[in-house]
């Protein structure tokens, strides 16, 4: 599904989107982390934000349920470069994915930007 990532200052980037459906505003950040983004997506620090992931792939480890660090999600979209949709992790219950689709709430928008954006590095 096509995602719109609009920024104040009127720039727009068209990207593609993962996860449950919808619209949402927020703060966009970013993260450098190479590992832990199922730790960003349930991390109470982040609630509003919309967060910029600077590795380039995400999703490749799936989601496991001891890796949740609270109730529930708390930022308002994920950005990333690369999502990959079948994880290759033995710990993995689920995709990223499906995950986002079960918690997503309010938190409805998740997307990567298209090869041409600013924020595909």
């Amino acid at each position: 599904m096509k995602a719109i990532l609009a920024l104040a200052d009127g720039r727009i980037f068209e990207g593609k989107s993962f996860g449950a459906g919808g619209e949402v505003t927020g703060e966009v950040v970013f993260n450098t982390a190479m590992t832990g983004y199922q730790e960003v997506l349930t991390d109470p620090s982040y609630k509003g934000q919309m967060v910029t992931m600077t590795y380039t792939q995400i999703g490749n480890t799936g989601i496991n349920p001891e890796d949740i660090e609270s109730r529930g999600l708390f930022l308002s979209g994920f950005i990333v470069r690369e999502y990959l949709d079948f994880p290759s992790n033995f710990r993995s219950s689920m995709s990223l994915d499906a995950y986002l689709k079960e918690n997503g709430g309010w938190y409805p928008w998740f997307g990567y930007p298209c090869p041409d954006s600013p924020f595909a590095g």
